[in-house]
């Protein structure tokens, strides 16, 4: 699945995060208090930019609980095909559309990504749910973002692929509805991809959160029921 082509094998970044979720602490202002400091640090997180309120609960989970450990994140919202990328302290730099697996799902099929694509069904092209240490590597054309290697799964620049498939098209068309398209991997404009992902990833391992879209947000991530910071 990766660039839609066989991958090759490159070497792996071989540092590793410590895994385990971190509780957010409780707050101990009153509601309204609490929901007023809220929606302020949400809409300076994200700068203006229109968010559901999955990507919202995350990112502000994600700061607060540190669950990065001070590392660059990515938070992929499947429902709205967008991709919202963060620097190690929460703060945004960068969002854009993106290019998102043909089936709805949030699972990958066992075995994937040893497959070829010839005999990957449309209903098994999902982009799976979860949270994912990623680092930058290759593929046979270009670099990419490793999401989950075993998985054969990346975030890479949208290629041209079929011209009956329109990828660019479909990435800069205004709605979400007819983002779905690819094998399973993410598709982002190149001037988001150089300029936003590349820079935060480069020397480093970060995490990616994809939310999901068939199952609850909070059977995913320990996010509050509430999704204050």
């Amino acid at each position: 699945m990766i660039s839609d082509r066989e991958r090759a094998r490159p070497r792996r970044f071989s540092r590793r995060l410590g895994l385990g979720l971190i509780a957010s602490a409780m707050s101990l202002a009153s509601p309204v208090a609490a929901q007023s400091t809220a929606g302020a640090a949400t809409a300076s997180r994200f700068k203006g930019e229109p968010v559901s309120p999955d990507a919202r609960d995350t990112a502000n989970w994600v700061a607060a609980s540190h669950d990065n450990h001070g590392l660059p994140f990515v938070i992929i919202d499947k429902v709205e095909a967008k991709v919202f990328a963060f620097d190690g302290v929460g703060i945004l730099r960068g969002t854009a559309p993106a290019l998102l697996g043909m089936a709805h799902g949030d699972d990958s099929v066992a075995g994937i990504g040893q497959r070829k694509l010839a005999t990957i069904t449309p209903a098994e092209r999902t982009t799976p749910a979860g949270r994912f240490e990623a680092s930058l590597g290759h593929d046979f054309e270009q670099d990419i973002l490793w999401i989950d290697y075993t998985a054969a799964l990346s975030m890479h620049r949208v290629i041209v692929g079929r011209r009956v498939d329109n990828r660019a098209g479909r990435l800069a068309s205004p709605t979400p509805s007819d983002n779905r398209i690819s094998y399973g991997c993410v598709n982002v404009p190149p001037a988001f991809y150089d300029g936003v992902v590349k820079p935060l990833f480069t020397g480093t391992v970060g995490v990616v959160y994809i939310l999901p879209e068939t199952r609850p947000l909070r059977s995913v991530f320990a996010v509050p029921v509430d999704g204050a910071d």
